[in-house]
């Protein structure tokens, strides 16, 4: 975005009740005003046609052809940050998965605290849209082979960090891996009951075993741990093994979970027995902690400014040192491969 300019945004429900409070509320804010609104996915084609926003909002549940799709085909055409807002199912990823870059749960409009809150994040999440990429993920080859190198078992924990577009980004690595891969601890910036939905999504569609975490699990080979949505995650060394910790405190970096959180953890916990990874996302969450890994001798890797959503937090973690090799999204999988057959 140029500076001064303003964010235009396009808004596509099918109800005008809704699209009336989200165009009110969005054009409070002096930076952002409402290019158009649409009433479905063909009335919304001709005005991005005719308005050429520079985001745009997007219901899942619509008539003559559902967000999902509308996305789907509409991005390689006119790619254009989406930002999907639904209620709490598991369509959000399939939304994510087919062009949008984040999503918001549609809040109880009987309630003011509730729609104040709601407007709140659409503005922030409409201001990262506007500086974000839209990427088409390669889908490469699955590792099949399993690690069975001696030196894997140096490596005892994966730790990986992603907000914005991470969804997407954490799937696409965590495919690539085999079921022989160390246990994985994962911080994802997203809301509570999400973050067991997108475990239960990474636990159908990749080799390992994955779950949402709760204090007490311990971190096991094949497995893997996502941070509760509301709740911080940090690890305990407990003999040979590691096992988790989730709590509810205060936002850190203004986040909770915080991925600083889990990696101050990792580098106090396992030092050099784990490798931490830090994906695309909007700010620096993740950058300190992944510098404390690497100075405690762990391997670290970020995503490169080509493949993320938004060079955020990997660019902040490149510039202050925290990051030993920088790969883009396809090549990070293979990287982990490699480092776990290192030292």
């Amino acid at each position: 975005m140029q500076p001064g300019k303003k964010i235009r945004v396009l808004i596509v429900d099918d109800s005008i009740v809704f699209r009336e409070v989200l165009s009110r509320g969005i054009s409070s804010d002096p930076n952002i005003e409402v290019a158009a609104t649409a009433v479905d996915p063909f009335d919304a084609r001709d005005k991005i046609v005719q308005f050429e926003p520079d985001v745009m909002t997007c219901d899942v549940e619509m008539p003559k052809m559902n967000g999902i799709e509308f996305i789907r085909r509409l991005m390689p055409q006119h790619p254009l940050p989406v930002i999907v807002v639904s209620t709490i199912s598991n369509a959000v990823f399939d939304a994510m998965n087919a062009g949008a870059i984040d999503f918001v749960t549609k809040p109880d409009e009987r309630s003011v605290k509730n729609v104040e809150s709601f407007i709140n994040e659409m503005i922030l999440k409409i201001k990262v849209a506007s500086n974000a990429k839209v990427l088409h993920f390669k889908t490469g080859d699955f590792i099949q082979k399993a690690i069975d190198n001696k030196n894997a078992d140096i490596y005892r924990i994966i730790a990986i960090g992603a907000s914005t577009g991470g969804t997407e980004a954490i799937h696409n690595v965590m495919k690539h891996l085999p079921g022989s891969i160390p246990g994985i601890v994962i911080v994802q910036h997203i809301p509570p009951v999400f973050s067991r939905m997108f475990a239960e999504r990474l636990n159908t569609s990749t080799a390992l075993e994955v779950k949402e975490a709760r204090t007490g699990d311990y971190i096991e080979k094949g497995h893997a741990l996502v941070a509760p949505g509301d709740q911080h995650m940090r690890i305990h060394r407990i003999g040979g093994k590691y096992r988790v910790e989730c709590f509810a405190s205060d936002k850190v970096n203004g986040h909770c979970p915080s991925v600083d959180v889990l990696f101050e953890s990792v580098a106090k916990e396992a030092g050099d027995r784990a490798i931490g990874v830090i994906l695309t996302g909007m700010g620096y969450d993740g950058a300190k902690g992944l510098l404390s890994m690497r100075e405690k001798g762990a391997r670290t890797i970020g995503q490169n400014e080509s493949s993320s959503v938004v060079y955020g937090m990997p660019r902040v973690a490149f510039n202050i040192g925290a990051v030993e090799k920088q790969a883009s999204l396809e090549g990070i999988p293979g990287l982990i491969y490699s480092l776990l057959g290192e030292k």
